[in-house]
């Protein structure tokens, strides 16, 4: 497999995490009170985080395999955020249902 497409797939595989990650975070926050907008945000901010970790990371073991480091920034991006964003919806309703007792 080429850099650019294993690189691809990790950042998928990592915003898949990061949606499950950032579902439970904001299930324990609303478990202790917190809620609204300021739960949102701090799923937000751990899912930029761990993008930032991903870059560091992914730099580090193909900055000899790839041209320029932007191409490592950007490489995925989409998928990341659109897999973290799908995951976090799905896993934070599984969640939420199952805990509630809806039926």
């Amino acid at each position: 497999m080429k850099p650019i497409t294993t690189i691809y797939w990790l950042r998928m595989t990592i915003g898949i995490i990061s949606g499950i990650l950032c579902a439970a975070l904001s299930n324990f926050l609303i478990a202790y009170g917190m809620e609204g907008m300021s739960v949102l945000l701090y799923s937000v901010s751990l899912t930029l985080v761990i993008y930032l970790v991903s870059f560091r990371l992914l730099k580090i073991k193909f900055q000899n395999k790839i041209e320029t480091p932007s191409k490592i920034a950007t490489t995925g991006i989409f998928m990341y955020f659109l897999a973290w964003l799908v995951f976090y919806i799905l896993t934070y309703t599984i969640i939420v249902t199952s805990t509630s007792g809806i039926a």
